[in-house]
């Protein structure tokens, strides 16, 4: 596994992130595999962790508290999000209000069974959200809650706006083969010394077809997010088949080498529900594409 800066922070994070979101925090998904998971990414040397109060209704942070018992975690980045929490029916809430954020802090340090966090995250504030906090976390670090703060945002605006506030140590962007338009972005945040995160880095799988993905019930979960919430990307992922007919390198390894082979990222946040897919991901960290795949993939992302 490779390292590299998180931003300004004086933190090293792994290049690759584990994501506890999803289905691998639902109670639907065996917690032994889950926490086999986590256990498994230790080992192959992942540092930073991934999480939200709100994520797999509320089931995700105590999920991942529970991977983490007996470890020492004083190496890693446990990064959650503050801003919004599971109420009830399927349905997510959002309280941005100062006292909110501060009892998330405090109830995902209880969740996770840490004193302190790596990185707490505004999780899809506005720019208005995100100026009337910054006081709140700048006191969180003060009082030793977290060693970063920062937001998870798929607006770049706010991104942008972000990236001039001294306050913020680090932004969480969508950023894959389908979303090379954020590079850019990426670069100003990193040259103003910011920790960037690419979230969903795998493109959610949207470059694969949802017949070939289906192996189990919990991929009818995930290609029915797909359809629902994420057509586009399917559609526009049709471009990039060919990723999953290489010879020398999966889908997912080329897509997540593309990703990391932009210099200004900190770490590729990916999640998984297979020890197999776990070690064929982690396995790329280090990984160049040939300069002929990156010409293909350049002139998919041209179409």
């Amino acid at each position: 596994m490779r390292y590299r800066p998180l931003g300004s922070t004086g933190l090293s994070v792994s290049e690759l992130g584990f994501g506890c979101a999803s289905w691998w925090g639902k109670p639907a998904f065996d917690e032994g595999a889950a926490l086999a998971l986590v256990h498994q990414a230790l080992d192959l040397g992942v540092t930073l962790f991934d999480t939200g109060s709100s994520y797999s209704a509320g089931e995700a942070e105590p999920r991942l508290g529970r991977a983490l018992e007996g470890r020492n975690t004083d190496s890693l980045i446990l990064a959650t999000k503050a801003g919004t929490f599971h109420a009830g029916g399927g349905r997510i809430a959002r309280d941005m209000s100062p006292q909110a954020i501060v009892r998330s802090a405090e109830r995902s340090l209880q969740n996770l069974g840490v004193e302190t966090l790596g990185l707490l995250q505004l999780h899809g504030p506005s720019i208005h959200e995100l100026d009337g906090l910054l006081e709140t976390l700048a006191r969180l670090k003060t009082r030793g809650l977290t060693r970063a703060v920062g937001l998870n945002s798929f607006d770049p605006q706010v991104i942008e706006h972000a990236i001039g506030l001294a306050d913020i140590d680090v932004v969480m962007i969508d950023y894959n083969v389908l979303r090379h338009e954020r590079e850019p972005l990426i670069e100003r945040a990193a040259v103003a010394g910011k920790g960037v995160l690419a979230g969903m880095p795998l493109a959610m799988g949207n470059t694969r077809s949802l017949l070939s993905r289906i192996r189990a019930p919990r991929d009818l979960w995930y290609a029915a997010r797909a359809l629902t919430k994420h057509h586009r990307d399917v559609v526009k992922g049709s471009r990039f088949r060919f990723l999953h007919d290489l010879p020398d390198i999966t889908g997912s390894q080329a897509a997540l080498a593309w990703v990391l082979a932009n210099p200004h990222l900190s770490t590729a946040v990916f999640g998984a529900t297979r020890l197999t897919h776990l070690r064929e991901n982690i396995a790329v960290s280090g990984v160049s594409l040939s300069d002929g795949l990156r010409e293909r993939i350049a002139a998919a992302q041209a179409r």
